[in-house]
């Protein structure tokens, strides 16, 4: 099968002993059963290996006891073992026809069901002849693809002088292929979904066969060794947009994910547009790459030969995740939201503080924008601020402040306030007890709504529009009607106070809360002691 010939490196890779063998793993601690569980002569090697920093946990019995986990996507992971653990209270209803039918359409929806279908619907669309000849598979749409001793020819771009960004002419007849058989009538099949962020059909419309193995050489100016990942990006200005990437991207790293190496940092990105990339988010690169952003710029005037190159899920797929992710009603808690939420604060290392009261966290998100502005913020922060069980902190997210800091901020978060904005997008982050009181939709309801429920976080929302105050109907900027979004408002702020306090209520009868204090209690009484020793 084609999928066993694309594997990124081989297993060999693994003989020696020092501790740099391991380093490349760096997963969160609760993913690290289902990692070696898909890999088991790597667990195997680790075991016999003194010097692999994970032999004394392998050996230990709360992972021997988590050893069938399985992500959910593979052939022989059983239901009951997932590391997803979905939610759908309440009667079912709409369009299926069961509870457990309800819970499977989630789970293929917004959970890692997503990703099985990917790897189920991969096909090959260029065919090796030989072991290290060229292969390209894609799934459904042309929504994910990898291949091996891809050529990519960036010549003609030397010669355009106007910006490359959601173009879908980058490349021409002939300018992608590989020395191969091409299934060409299956490929075209699949172009239905022609549009900048949603296929990559633009690009592979055009691909076609060499004359010769690329392995010989003589045709790429230029060779890429190591993995690489093309992506097409959404806008990296805004946090609810830029992270659909990293979302698409951490989904298609477990698409992938055939070969140890899967979960690696040493690997290229190329980012298909000729813009420097720049975001305030850019510190989440360094989960995916330990190397610096490439553009179309890098290479042009360039024939390019990628060895092993992945083209990963895309921002703004129909039916896709999260932008538009079409959530069954009634169900939340998907596992692959917590799990990206879990790998993207190990990789960062922020931590997550003990505590030694019960006082909850509260962040305020304070907008400094045109639009949207709180114009009654500091009597709201002063009405629960004189609650003894809450600590209040008023925090403003702008493009400079660093986002690892954003970050710390956030994980530490009881209940996270704020106006409809990208901002919000922050929830990603928060404790699985948290609350997002998203202050005001601005007549936008399911968009952060739609974001909790796939992260499993609570969702709140004002509930009394005689108590909420507009400054003006609010104009759209480009000369529409009345818009919500472009107005400021004031609130009540004794309503604002009950609103929080039904939030504080979820949060402290939350059984993960409870572990957590406890779990600080704990590591406060130990450190206790060795201090008075």
């Amino acid at each position: 099968m084609i999928r066993v010939l694309l594997v990124v490196l081989t297993f060999g890779a693994f003989a020696g002993g020092s501790k740099s063998d391991y380093e490349f793993i760096n997963l969160p601690k609760s993913h690290l059963p289902l990692f070696f569980r898909r890999f088991p002569r790597l667990e195997e090697r680790c075991l016999e290996d003194e010097s692999c920093e994970y032999r004394k946990l392998l050996k230990s019995e709360a992972f021997k006891a988590k050893k069938d986990t399985c992500w959910g996507y593979e052939d022989d992971c059983r239901k009951k073992n997932r590391f997803s653990k979905p939610e759908c209270p309440g009667d079912f209803h709409g369009y299926v026809k069961s509870k457990e039918a309800q819970l499977e359409t989630f789970y293929a929806q917004a959970d890692f069901g997503f990703v099985r279908d990917q790897i189920r619907e991969t096909r090959i669309m260029c065919e090796p002849t030989f072991p290290h000849d060229s292969a390209l598979e894609c799934s459904k749409y042309l929504r994910f693809c990898r291949g091996r001793n891809i050529m990519v020819n960036f010549t003609d771009l030397i010669h355009r002088t106007e910006p490359l960004r959601y173009k879908m002419d980058v490349l021409s007849h002939g300018q992608i292929g590989g020395h191969c058989k091409l299934h060409r009538k299956r490929l075209e099949d699949e172009l239905e979904h022609i549009s900048p962020l949603q296929s990559w059909g633009p690009e592979l419309r055009f691909f076609d066969t060499v004359d010769k193995p690329l392995s010989q050489g003589g045709t790429c100016d230029v060779t890429i060794d190591r993995p690489a990942f093309i992506m097409k990006i959404d806008a990296t200005i805004n946090m609810y947009h830029h992270f659909c990437d990293f979302i698409n991207l951490y989904g298609s790293l477990h698409a992938n994910l055939s070969d140890p190496y899967g979960f690696s940092t040493d690997v290229q990105i190329l980012v298909w547009e000729s813009y420097t990339y720049d975001s305030p988010f850019a510190e989440t690169f360094k989960v995916f790459t330990k190397h610096p952003i490439a553009d179309l710029k890098t290479y042009a005037g360039k024939v390019v030969c990628f060895k092993n190159l992945v083209l990963p899920l895309l921002p703004r797929m129909i039916f896709g995740l999260y932008y538009n992710t079409p959530i069954i009603t009634g169900c939340e808690n998907s596992g692959f939201f917590q799990a990206f939420s879990e790998h993207v604060l190990h990789r960062l290392k922020v931590p997550q503080r003990s505590r030694s009261d019960r006082k909850l966290r509260i962040t305020f998100l304070s907008r400094q924008t045109k639009f949207r502005r709180v114009l009654n913020e500091n009597a709201l922060l002063e009405e629960i601020s004189e609650n003894e069980d809450y600590l209040v902190n008023r925090a403003s997210f702008t493009y400079k402040t660093d986002f690892r800091e954003q970050l710390k901020i956030t994980r530490n978060t009881d209940i996270f306030i704020g106006m409809h904005g990208a901002g919000l997008t922050h929830l990603l982050f928060l404790p699985k007890w948290a609350v997002l009181f998203e202050l005001y939709h601005c007549e936008d309801p399911n968009c952060y709504k739609d974001l909790a429920r796939l992260k499993g976080v609570r969702y709140l929302s004002w509930e009394r529009d005689d108590l909420v105050y507009p400054e003006d109907e609010g104009h759209h900027p480009d000369g529409g009607g009345r818009h919500a979004k472009f107005t400021n408002y004031a609130f009540d702020a004794k309503e604002f106070a009950r609103l929080v306090a039904i939030g504080a209520e979820h949060v402290w009868n939350h059984e993960e809360y409870q572990q957590f204090l406890e779990r600080s209690r704990r590591k406060q009484e130990k450190l206790s002691g060795k201090d008075e020793l």
